[in-house]
């Protein structure tokens, strides 16, 4: 079970990583000046190709952690560790791409999502 979970959290970082990247990617490029002039459908083809690969990480986390299919992990219990991961990952995007500083309370908002996921896992 412990690899099965260690695997299914491995593959929802890489997909939440492609997931960032296809929805924040483009600002970062337009703020460089490389993408000013492209039009929005442009944009949204661009993103698509990014979000192929996070689909292609995402639906296997979900299939192999998925209790019904033999995971360690309930529907619920994916979806928070998925949603803290995907926060994590942006925290970190937006750091390294923007020069975003952490305030107070986006640390106790990170708090709070981590703690949502200890409940989650309360029986």
């Amino acid at each position: 079970m412990l690899s099965k979970g260690l695997t299914t959290i491995g593959l929802l970082i890489v997909s939440n990583v492609f997931m960032t990247l296809a929805w924040y990617l483009h600002l970062k490029l337009q703020n460089m000046k490389l993408i000013t002039l492209w039009p929005v459908w442009a944009v949204v083809l661009f993103s698509w190709s990014i979000a192929l690969f996070e689909y292609s990480f995402q639906v296997p986390a979900n299939r192999l952690g998925f209790e019904g299919n033999g995971g360690p992990f309930s529907l619920l219990e994916l979806k928070v560790i998925q949603e803290v991961i995907t926060l994590t990952i942006f925290i970190l995007f937006s750091m390294a791409a923007f020069g975003t500083k952490l305030a107070w309370n986006h640390i106790a908002a990170f708090i709070c999502l981590v703690l949502a996921v200890w409940f989650a896992f309360q029986k």
